[in-house]
C-alpha cells in the first residue's frame, strides 16, 4: 500500500493540478523554462522594423529573426480590457473590467455596481501570476498594472506576483512620474528624485534586479516576468539624444510614410500583395505651414524615440539573460496592448513647447500619425477594426522553435486568452476550476505551443469575440464580422474576408447575408452569456452614477 500511495503522490505532483494556492509550489525543476511577457503600450502595427517600420528596433528585430512573427494576433482595443484579458485568459467582461478600470481621481468612476463592470479584477478569474506561482514559478512584474487601483487588495502582489515595481494606474510623465499616483515598489508608493530618471529604463533595471534576486534566492526555480512598458503611450517624453536621431525624418509627412511602410510590408511579407491600403481620412501634409510641419515632425520623432528607447532596453534585458546563461531556457513573447492612439485630435494634444522639456501629461502625436502607425489597417485604439486590435506578436524560444522555422511568419490567428493557455502548457500545469474558494470561469484560450513547435494547424475553430464601447466583432475562420458604434445606436454589421482583404476595404455584408446572420447570432449569444451590455445602456448607467454625486 505504501508503494501505491507513493506512486499516486508522484502522479499528482507531475500532473500539476491547481485548485488553490501552494498546491504545486516548488514543483518545477531548473529545466523548466523561464517566461518573459513584454507588453508595449499604444504602439501601431507597423512601427517596429520587423513589421515594416523605419524606427530602429534591432533587438526586437533580432528576436523575430531567430524566432517567429505572428501576422494575425489580436489584442483587446484598449489598455484596460487588453490587460484584463491578457492577465486572466478570459474575456474582459468576465473579469469585471467590461469597460475601464478605476481612476485615481475617482476610485468609483468605472464601478457601475454590475459584476461585469466593476473596474477591477474579480475573484472569479485567476491571473497568470497566480497560476504560475502555484506551478513553482517566481512571479515578477515591472511596469503598468492598470487592473484595479482603489486599494492594495487589487494590486499586483495581491494577485499572484512576488515582486512589483511600476505604475498602478495607466499613465504618467516618463521623467517625473508623480501624477496620478507615482511609482509603486512592492506595496508602497515611493518618490522619484533622480534627475536622470526615465520610466522605460527603470522598468528594465528593476526587471533585471528582480531576476537576479530570484535566481540568488533559488537558482532552481524558473521565473515569470511580466514587463509592461508604458512606451510609447502619451505623454510624448523621450531623452533628447534619442529624439535627435529622428528629427527631420518625418518632414515628408504621413501620406509618404504610409506609402513607404506599405511597400516595405508587402516586400517582407507582413501583408499580402492583394490587400489595399486603407484610406487616409486626414488632411494633406502640404496644407500645413512650415512651422506646423516642423512641430508635427518633432511629435512623431519623439514618439519614435520612445519606441527606440524601449527596444534599447529590451536589448539590455536580453544581454543580461545571456550573461547569466539563462537566455536559451527562456521563452520571450512581445506584443502590444492596442492599435495606435488617435487621442488628442488630428494633429495631437498638448502644447508643442513641452516637447523639448521633461514636462507634459496629455501630450500626443495625433490621429494623422496614428493612421501611419497602423498602416495599412483601419481605425485605432478603442475600435475593433484591424487598426484597433491587430498587434505585432514576436516569439523567441531557443530549442523549441525548430531551426528551420526561425524567422518565419505565422499567419494563423490568435488572441489574448491564448497566452494563459500557452503558459499553462509551458509550465505543464493545469488551469484551475476553483481558486481560494472561488469558482473560476473557463478560458476560451488555446495553447500556441504547437505553432511554436512548427505544427501547421488551426488553433481556433470556434468564434472569438470583441466588444469595447459598443464596437464589436466576431472572427471565425477567414471571416470577420465587425461593427462600429454610431450615435444612432444601431448595429450596422460589416463582413470581410481576412484572407483576401484584411485591410477591410471590401464589405461583403450585402452579398453574404447568411454569413452575417450566422455570425451575428454567435455574437448575440456570446454577449448574452457574458452579460455584455449594449453601449447605450452602459452610458445611461454612467449618467445616473454622475447624477447621484
Amino acid at each position: 500500500m505504501k508503494i501505491i500511495s507513493l506512486f499516486a503522490f508522484a502522479i499528482l505532483l507531475l500532473s500539476g493540478c491547481t485548485a488553490g494556492k501552494d498546491n504545486n509550489a516548488g514543483a518545477q525543476s531548473s529545466a523548466s523554462p523561464n517566461i518573459i511577457l513584454i507588453l508595449s503600450d499604444d504602439m501601431g502595427y507597423s512601427d517596429l522594423g520587423c513589421y515594416g517600420g523605419e524606427v530602429e528596433t534591432p533587438n526586437l528585430d533580432a528576436l523575430a529573426a531567430n524566432g517567429l512573427r505572428f501576422t494575425q494576433f489580436y489584442n483587446g482595443a484598449r489598455c484596460c480590457p487588453t490587460r484584463a484579458s491578457l492577465m486572466t485568459g478570459c474575456y474582459p467582461h468576465q473579469t469585471g473590467i467590461g469597460h475601464m478600470t478605476n481612476t485615481p481621481a475617482d476610485f468609483s468612476q468605472h464601478d457601475l455596481g454590475i459584476p461585469e463592470y466593476r473596474g477591477f479584477l474579480n475573484k472569479n478569474c485567476v491571473t497568470i501570476a497566480e497560476v504560475l506561482k502555484d506551478a513553482g514559478y517566481t512571479t515578477l512584474m515591472t511596469g503598468k498594472w492598470h487592473l484595479g487601483i482603489s486599494d492594495k487588495s487589487k494590486w499586483p502582489l495581491q494577485r499572484g506576483f512576488d515582486k512589483f515595481y511600476g505604475l498602478i494606474p495607466g499613465a504618467s510623465n516618463f521623467f517625473k512620474p508623480v501624477y496620478p499616483r507615482g511609482i509603486t515598489y512592492m506595496n508602497d508608493t515611493i518618490s522619484v528624485t533622480d534627475e536622470d530618471y526615465y520610466t522605460t529604463d527603470a522598468f528594465t533595471d528593476y526587471a533585471i534586479q528582480f531576476i537576479d534576486e530570484a535566481k540568488s534566492e533559488n537558482s532552481e526555480k524558473p521565473f515569470f516576468l511580466y514587463l509592461a512598458y508604458t512606451a510609447p503611450h502619451w505623454p510624448l517624453n523621450a531623452p533628447q539624444e534619442d529624439v535627435e536621431k529622428y528629427k527631420g525624418t518625418y518632414m515628408d509627412g504621413w501620406t509618404k510614410l504610409r506609402e513607404t511602410r506599405y511597400a516595405r510590408m508587402k516586400e517582407i511579407g507582413i501583408v499580402d500583395q492583394g490587400w489595399d491600403l486603407s484610406p487616409q481620412n486626414w488632411r494633406e501634409w502640404d496644407s500645413l505651414s512650415e512651422e506646423k510641419k516642423a512641430e508635427m515632425d518633432l511629435r512623431r520623432a519623439t514618439y519614435s524615440a520612445q519606441v527606440d528607447r524601449m527596444d534599447q532596453n529590451i536589448g539590455k534585458l536580453v544581454d543580461h539573460l545571456k550573461e547569466q546563461n539563462i537566455f536559451d531556457n527562456t521563452l520571450i513573447i512581445f506584443l502590444n496592448d492596442n492599435g495606435a492612439c488617435a487621442e488628442g485630435g488630428e494633429l495631437g494634444g498638448g502644447p508643442a513647447r513641452q516637447l523639448v522639456t521633461k514636462e507634459g501629461y496629455f501630450l500626443t502625436y495625433g490621429g494623422a500619425w496614428a493612421n501611419a502607425s497602423n498602416t495599412p489597417y483601419r481605425e485605432y485604439k478603442h475600435w475593433v477594426h484591424e487598426g484597433g486590435i491587430g498587434t505585432p506578436f514576436i516569439v523567441h524560444w531557443p530549442g523549441v522553435i525548430p531551426k528551420e522555422k526561425e524567422g518565419q511568419m505565422i499567419s494563423e490567428y490568435g488572441f489574448l486568452p491564448d497566452l494563459m493557455a500557452t503558459f499553462v502548457d509551458v509550465a505543464q500545469t493545469a488551469y484551475p476550476k476553483e481558486y481560494d474558494g472561488n469558482t473560476i470561469v473557463s478560458t476560451p484560450g488555446k495553447s500556441l505551443v504547437p505553432l511554436f513547435k512548427g505544427e501547421n494547424k488551426r488553433i481556433h475553430t470556434e468564434p472569438i469575440f470583441w466588444e469595447h464601447e459598443g464596437n464589436k466583432a466576431v472572427r471565425l475562420g477567414k471571416y470577420k464580422l465587425v461593427s462600429k458604434w454610431n450615435s444612432a445606436q444601431e448595429t450596422t454589421w460589416e463582413l470581410y474576408n481576412m484572407e483576401t482583404d484584411r485591410s477591410e476595404m471590401h464589405d461583403l455584408a450585402s452579398s453574404e447575408t447568411e454569413k452575417v446572420e450566422e455570425m451575428a447570432a454567435m455574437y448575440d449569444n456570446w454577449a448574452k452569456t457574458n452579460h455584455v451590455l449594449p453601449w447605450n445602456q452602459v452610458q445611461e448607467l454612467y449618467r445616473k452614477k454622475n447624477a447621484e454625486k
